[in-house]
């Protein structure tokens, strides 16, 4: 049985790949990286059909690596045991490439397995998954790792390899295709930004048409036809994933409830229930936050339960949650404070943490004032009592200001009364 047209023109070379130049255009970093023949473990982090195999398949033979692929989805222990024996052997004289695909259905035991041989340097690993690896890999995978995000690719991008899609089963075949003007054009923008998409309809797209004059005729309506069948799960608007995604989230901020259940629809039709599922959280936190702080555990429970029940029914809880977050009241307060706190910390402002909270517990002798002097707030007064928090150099450093909503306004009003603002 004859593979998968997106196999059998797999490219061979960094250049003859499509999309991904922030990556792989010539002086970005990871076209660098593979240059040097110095790898680190990585993790490719994007959709599919962005070229992260393909990429790990021409790491592996630029820098003359064994490659060993597994698929999280039925690798075990065992498995990557298997592949470390090869080591030193002639069957990998120059080390041992692990690609891990869908790293985010192993579970935390089977991620942790893989650090001994991480730090030993007995195995290169590159991980793919097409979730957001801050949420999915193990975060000590992660610290020893390098995350780079793959793109959907254009519609421009993908155009060259649908054209070489069709010459090349042209040539198989040895039967020419008489291609109707907008059928590439039509095929690189219905992919959704998935190469092997566009490749799975160009193939399907030749093998339908009809013959005349011994020509393969490959018409702008058949394809429609076929890519319309196709793509219906995916989008069957023709948008990209992330921008449903984005919609969804934005609607929710934007307190529109029936445009926020049209995009859980069409994520949970596509069957993307993680992503359905973790933007709502974020967004609880984000765009909800501490004008209704006990949104948080209730969309979290929502999410529990829409895991447990599975599709169809998790649309039930999702949908709730969708439709709270969407006419509670919105505050943003929490992430601006603490974004504005990492951007201190980024900037170098982390000065030393004042003595009266550091975790003391014996003075030197050459200490002339010896003690922690740190106050206890409950054995105060309304269990407040004053005293320096931040370090010297931040001294009146304001991050987090409340919110114009009840929650927050209350809070503060408490806390000016009893800090003696007012």
């Amino acid at each position: 049985m004859s593979s998968p047209l997106a196999d059998r023109i797999r490219p061979e070379k960094i250049e003859d790949m499509v999309g991904q130049g922030h990556l792989l255009s010539e002086g970005m970093p990871l076209r660098n990286i593979v240059k040097s023949g110095i790898l680190p473990n990585m993790i490719f982090y994007g959709p599919s059909g962005t070229g992260k195999t393909t990429l790990a398949r021409i790491i592996a033979n630029t820098t003359n690596r064994k490659l060993h692929k597994l698929n999280g989805t039925s690798a075990s222990i065992k498995d990557i045991r298997d592949i470390v024996e090869e080591l030193d052997t002639l069957a990998a004289p120059n080390g041992i490439l692990l690609y891990l695909d869908e790293i985010q259905y192993f579970n935390k035991k089977q991620q942790q397995s893989l650090l001994e041989y991480m730090e030993s340097g007995a195995i290169t690993l590159i991980a793919s998954t097409t979730e957001n690896p801050y949420f999915y890999v193990y975060s000590a995978v992660l610290s020893r790792s390098t995350v780079f995000e793959f793109k959907p690719v254009t519609e421009k991008e993908a155009l060259p390899a649908v054209e070489r899609g069709f010459k090349f089963l042209e040539n198989e075949s040895g039967i020419e295709a008489e291609i109707e003007d907008g059928v590439c054009e039509h095929i690189a923008n219905a992919c959704g930004g998935d190469v092997r998409k566009s490749l799975n309809f160009v193939e399907l797209a030749y093998l339908s048409a009809n013959l005349k004059d011994k020509k393969k005729l490959i018409t702008l309506e058949n394809v429609q036809s076929i890519t319309a069948k196709n793509s219906f799960r995916y989008d069957k608007d023709g948008d990209e994933h992330y921008d449903i995604i984005s919609a969804y989230q934005k609607s929710m901020r934007g307190s529109d409830t029936d445009a926020a259940l049209h995009y859980l629809a069409r994520l949970l039709e596509a069957g993307d229930l993680p992503s359905a599922a973790r933007r709502l959280l974020v967004c609880a936190c984000e765009d909800v936050g501490l004008a209704y702080p006990q949104i948080i555990p209730i969309v979290k429970a929502a999410v529990d339960i829409a895991f447990q029940v599975g599709l169809p029914e998790a649309q039930i809880p999702l949908a709730d949650a969708v439709i709270l977050v969407c006419t509670s009241p919105k505050s943003n307060s929490g992430v601006n404070a603490i974004n504005s706190a990492a951007k201190d910390v980024r900037d170098g402002k982390a000065g030393k943490i004042p003595r009266q909270l550091q975790n003391m517990h014996y003075d030197g002798e050459d200490n002339k004032n010896k003690g922690q002097f740190y106050l206890y707030p409950h054995s105060y007064p309304n269990h407040y009592v004053k005293q320096q928090y931040l370090p010297d150099n931040l001294v009146g450093a304001r991050y987090y200001i409340p919110g114009e909503n009840k929650i927050e306004q209350a809070a503060k009003e408490y806390w000016d009364r009893i800090k003696g603002k007012k």
